[in-house]
């Protein structure tokens, strides 16, 4: 079966996404306008639980590592892999505010590897999200970039992790950082 979409006449918002199906694709808007992108393959949903499991077996009292929680960053509606809440965040929908994160982090798979290395971390940074870590999954296992937000409002690259190493992160909380345990 296709799925025919028929765009409004507006930009795209967080109500049109609701009307979409639920069928394993990633909708997003992205200033005003709809993104899909493919369903995740069984590798990329391991690496994703074996982060999210490292995230919250080193994780504060009060904090939440998340999946699939969306993103309300102005006119976009962003789902990243991972979302680490704050103490005392709210989540009263799918759609956490953005001074309610700490931590974002998006695994590449080929259909999203412009997305998460290029758009999103812009979008993340303007919504004022601290930390951003985007894992390349490379042929030598996955390599963890860590980025840290700047005075100036973009992402800077604080380390990259390759296989083998195994670094504490400090943002934001600290958190081994060991690629080599994580599935690929």
């Amino acid at each position: 079966m296709t799925l025919q979409l028929t765009a409004p006449n507006r930009p795209w918002g967080e109500a049109d996404l609701h009307a979409l199906p639920d069928d394993g694709h990633r909708y997003e808007v992205i200033d005003g306008s709809l993104h899909i992108s493919a369903p995740v393959d069984e590798s990329h949903q391991r690496l994703v639980d074996d982060i999210v499991g490292d995230l919250r077996t080193a994780v504060p009292p009060g904090w939440r590592a998340v999946c699939r929680v969306g993103l309300r960053a102005g006119a976009s509606y962003l789902v990243p892999d991972i979302t680490v809440l704050l103490p005392a965040s709210p989540l009263a929908s799918a759609w956490a505010d953005p001074s309610d994160v700490a931590l974002v982090v998006e695994v590449e798979s080929p259909s999203s590897r412009r997305l998460d290395r290029c758009l999103k971390p812009g979008l993340y940074a303007e919504a004022g999200v601290e930390s951003y870590w985007r894992i390349e999954r490379t042929s030598k296992g996955p390599v963890a970039h860590l980025y840290t937000r700047a005075a100036a409002g973009h992402y800077e690259l604080h380390r990259s992790v390759h296989p083998g190493q195994c670094v504490t992160a400090e943002l934001p909380y600290a958190v081994q950082v060991a690629p080599a345990t994580w599935s690929l």
